[in-house]
């Protein structure tokens, strides 16, 4: 019938050709009998050099990849001995796939989109011993804190098995670690689980755990991912908070690592609990930073976790008191285990802004900075259920999945209470191909964000040759590669001393609020050796403009508390701009990051009113504004 009705579809590309010139082949038997009969002119062979397919001619360019880096199963001592006793790691991955899963309390789980990539960050301390010890694994009876552990798990006598693992897993006492053979068996379950689950370009399963420092209850903890596979991986032992409490004693060990043909690299998180430690002047042995500590952590820590569910940690209102959107889902009652009060000392070395202020100050001082980090969100849940939507969020430990008087349970039955949990965040990565290796990489070179929770697309592009109309081009993005770097990269100065010029692009989750603006933070380091910020509205939505006061009207809120529902009828579902530092000086040494806000929605605590029925006490938030946060671009003069 193609046939009949469209005689040169039977006939090859010499009608094709002879179309395209105006010689179409007429309908009928002569033509059919002699297609060659029309005179073609010669065809010109392209050079074997050439390609025509543009794919061909241009460098691959990065996609974006959603996950979580951060997530615990019932490996991990202190999930189990909180409830966490089902979801093992592999529930954890199925879940992360996009599989359902029943939680703990047995209410099922599934997220709305799988994640493309996960890393099941297991504490290294007592890894995957509680599981095997509640089997009454022969090696762990054998040991006598095994066999005293097992007794108080046996009688139900949490919390003296909770004080007793508290005492331990910082201890140096070689008495209290795990026996060498356990500590191996699970180390190469842990490879081999991520092996089975990992499937190159599809899903990708990283290795990795995490380091449990807390020095008086002030955290410390790191997260430590492997670039290579299980094998890989299974070269070495994880280094505990047992081996040492120090950071750099982490990084040293690191180093040991890759003599050993093992590659990888630390995250931090929680400078928000670390009552002034994480970003702090000195050492943990108290000694002034020096060039040579400034260059091992920027090495080890490309990037930093600045959200997740203990808390946002970006900033504090008393750090940015102009920032109108800096009192975000703040923690700031004390340290990790509430055993000591916050003080407003404190705060300065505990966030990440004021962290990268800090760090352009030792970059001068030292000819280093050692806080040159990216950002990244992750999770830390301890449920092996990486949620961190606010209409699908199962809490941090088992007390606080989902139930009509989770709210008012407490973190590990002892600590802040369950509505102060954060339903936040993942990290976003643009990487050439969804693998172990590209996904590290994209970590290595702070090609990254991260997000409160929601799949909010983000570009974030420096430069010095962008043109005010590239940003409205289809192919800004190898525009922003060509003519500049992206975001966690860092731009010179310019012969003339001209400012640099950036590109921002944001696009909604499909899923999700529509945007309400995009802002660039700077931070930047003055002759004096001050430093200074500023927050600039560089696209609004729904047509507002920044007025004489430097602020920008609300965009509203569309929110019914009562029903847990909104809607997308203010605010923009995609902002765009190219924009350059009207107060740049050549001389001064910045950063410049993109933070991009939704519009308000219900918070997870507002839909479980709705869904259960229930109510909550005024100081409970109802709304939240969900966020990105690029890595920065940093100006060196």
């Amino acid at each position: 019938m193609l046939a009949k009705a469209w005689p040169w579809l039977a006939i090859g590309t010499t009608a094709v050709a002879a179309s395209a010139i105006g010689l179409l082949v007429p309908e009928g038997e002569a033509a059919l009998a002699d297609p060659m009969a029309a005179t073609v002119p010669e065809t010109v062979e392209p050079s074997r050099t050439m390609a025509y397919s543009p794919p061909l001619r241009t460098p691959l360019e990065n996609n974006l990849y959603f996950g979580d880096l951060h997530l615990h199963t019932s490996y991990s001592p202190d999930a189990f001995l909180n409830g966490t006793r089902a979801v093992t790691p592999d529930e954890a991955y199925r879940f992360a796939m996009g599989q359902a899963v029943d939680a703990d309390n047995g209410v099922p789980a599934k997220l709305r989109r799988p994640l493309d990539f996960i890393a099941i960050t297991d504490h290294a301390e007592y890894l995957g011993v509680f599981p095997r010890l509640l089997n009454e694994d022969e090696e762990l009876t054998r040991w006598p804190l095994g066999f005293e552990w097992l007794g108080y798990l046996q009688r139900n006598e949490r919390a003296k098995v909770g004080v007793a693992f508290a005492d331990a897993i910082q201890s140096s006492d070689p008495s209290l670690r795990t026996p060498d053979a356990t500590n191996r068996s699970v180390w190469n379950e842990v490879a081999d689980n991520a092996d089975r689950y990992n499937r190159p370009g599809q899903f990708t399963a990283l290795v990795g755990y995490e380091w449990t420092s807390m020095i008086n209850g002030d955290n410390l903890h790191r997260v430590v991912l492997f670039r290579g596979d299980g094998a890989e991986a299974k070269k070495v032992l994880p280094y505990t908070a047992q081996d040492s409490t120090d950071p750099e004693d982490l990084w040293n060990a690191l180093e040991q690592y890759e003599k050993a043909g093992v590659r990888t690299l630390a995250i931090a998180h929680n400078g928000n609990v670390s009552n002034g430690r994480m970003f702090a002047p000195v050492t943990i042995s108290g000694q002034p930073l020096n060039a040579a500590y400034a260059r091992k952590r920027s090495r080890w820590e490309p990037v930093y976790e600045v959200t997740q569910v203990k808390g946002d940690g970006e900033t504090h209102p008393d750090l940015s008191p102009d920032d109108e959107f800096a009192d975000f889902e703040t923690w700031d009652q004390g340290n990790i285990t509430l055993s000591q009060p916050k003080t407003k000392a404190m705060l300065p070395y505990e966030y990440a802004r004021s962290a990268l202020k800090e760090g352009l100050r030792y970059e001068r001082m030292l000819g280093a900075n050692p806080f040159e980090f990216g950002m990244i969100g992750s999770t830390d849940q301890h449920t092996g259920l990486s949620t961190a939507a606010e209409d699908n969020f199962f809490g941090k430990f088992p007390e606080s999945e989902p139930s009509d008087h989770r709210w008012r349970e407490k973190m590990s039955a002892v600590l802040q209470e369950s509505w102060e949990l954060t339903a936040s965040g993942l990290a976003a990565v643009w990487a050439p191909e969804n693998s172990r290796e590209a996904i590290f990489d994209a970590l290595k070179r702070r090609e990254t964000y991260g997000t409160t929770g929601s799949r909010i697309r983000l570009r974030f592009f420096g430069g010095y040759g962008f043109r005010k109309d590239d940003i409205d081009k289809p192919d800004y993005a190898r525009i922003g590669y060509r003519r500049g770097v992206p975001m966690g990269g860092d731009l010179g100065r310019a012969s003339d001393g001209t400012a640099p010029s950036f590109m921002v692009h944001a696009v909604r989750d499909p899923d999700g609020p529509n945007l309400d603006r995009v802002q660039v933070v700077k931070g930047w380091l003055d002759a004096k050796g001050r430093t200074h910020e500023r927050v600039y509205d560089v696209a609004l939505s729904d047509g507002r403009k920044v007025g004489r006061d430097g602020k920008a009207p609300p965009v509203g809120s569309t929110v019914d508390i009562a029903n847990a529902t909104y809607d997308n009828s203010i605010g923009d579902p995609e902002l765009a701009t190219w924009w350059r530092d009207p107060d740049f000086d050549a001389s001064q040494p910045a950063f410049y990051y993109v933070r991009v806000i939704e519009i308000p929605r219900p918070r997870w605590t507002t839909y479980d009113m709705a869904y259960f029925g229930i109510e909550m006490p005024a100081e409970v938030p109802r709304t939240v504004q969900d966020r990105a946060y690029s890595s920065p671009i940093w100006y060196h003069p």
